[in-house]
């Protein structure tokens, strides 16, 4: 079936193209239940040559891109997980009560697995268009589509422009996720945190929505203790000539992206190194004064 949540980010973000040219760069939630032959034409319509999966192992089912993989299109697995993988509101889950706490948890969320984030920027700058999804598509995929429009420059509103359009679409999403993982989230309210009785485990309400606020103080947030995006992805590892190659590729005058006419490509499955747990006090790493920074996320519900 097709993808919940699927969509170019560059449509909303910078519609004339000017920062980001569409047709590179796709973002969605989890297959719903598993890739079929309509997903993987869906991928193909859009020229999209590899899958970023941001989701931990025990979310994933081993057959939930097989279809694509057979279709030749590359699926790069790089979880990105907090500390508390093992339940739904843990120490540091359960203790958003904001807005701006869930952007502050973004910003410790990205930095807690540098390894992940720096396989995705990787496929993300590589040939083709990239499509990066965790769950919901809205948490860990936001964290990490907003550091790539922020490397090409676009502005932190328009940023949070795309990332509020996952609301529209988190009433099917939520019940996907409850179907999928065979629990009844909250009390069943769209938005709500419940009371948390047995059978409805207890989200916290940001992590129920999709507020501008969030993102806003993750890219604040990650600007403060690292300068820029890109002083952010250098120290997880990314090296200098992929950020530069995404910068090239999402460039108006690139070379347009392969179609789905192009010939399928041999499948490649990776799985990124074990992370270092999270650390909010980690120190800030400078940014590189070359580049200069713009104007101005996992907490999805899981078994």
């Amino acid at each position: 079936m097709p993808l919940l949540n699927f969509r170019d980010p560059a449509s909303v973000a910078d519609p004339q193209g000017d920062r980001i040219r569409p047709g590179i760069l796709f973002r969605s939630a989890q297959p719903d239940p598993v890739a079929d032959v309509d997903t993987v034409g869906e991928l193909h319509a859009h020229g999209i040559h590899v899958v970023v999966d941001l989701r931990s192992p025990d979310e994933r089912g081993d057959d939930d891109w097989a279809a694509a993989e057979e279709a030749g299109i590359t699926i790069v697995r790089a979880p990105i997980v907090p500390d508390d993988t093992d339940a739904i509101a843990g120490p540091g889950i359960a203790s958003l009560r904001t807005s701006a706490d869930l952007g502050r948890f973004y910003a410790d969320l990205a930095a807690s697995a540098p390894t992940a984030v720096a396989d995705a920027v990787r496929a993300a700058a590589g040939p083709g268009a990239a499509l990066l999804h965790c769950a919901a598509g809205k948490d860990r995929t936001g964290l990490l589509v907003a550091l790539l429009l922020e490397l090409a420059g676009v502005p932190d509103d328009k940023i949070a422009d795309d990332y509020v359009r996952t609301a529209t679409a988190l009433p099917e999403i939520l019940a996907a996720l409850a179907t999928r993982h065979h629990i009844a989230l909250n009390d069943g309210a769209f938005g709500n945190e419940g009371d948390g009785a047995p059978g409805r485990p207890v989200v916290p309400a940001p992590l129920l929505q999709a507020p501008r606020e969030a993102i806003e103080v993750f890219l604040e947030t990650m600007r403060a203790r690292h300068g820029s995006a890109e002083g952010f992805l250098l120290g997880c590892g990314v090296e200098a000539a992929a950020i530069d190659g995404f910068r090239a590729k999402a460039a108006a005058d690139a070379a347009l992206p392969a179609t789905a006419a192009a010939a399928p490509r041999p499948a490649l499955s990776v799985t990124a190194a074990p992370r270092p747990a999270l650390s909010v006090t980690a120190a800030p790493r400078p940014a590189p004064s070359a580049s200069p920074s713009p104007s101005r996320p996992a907490g999805e519900p899981r078994s």
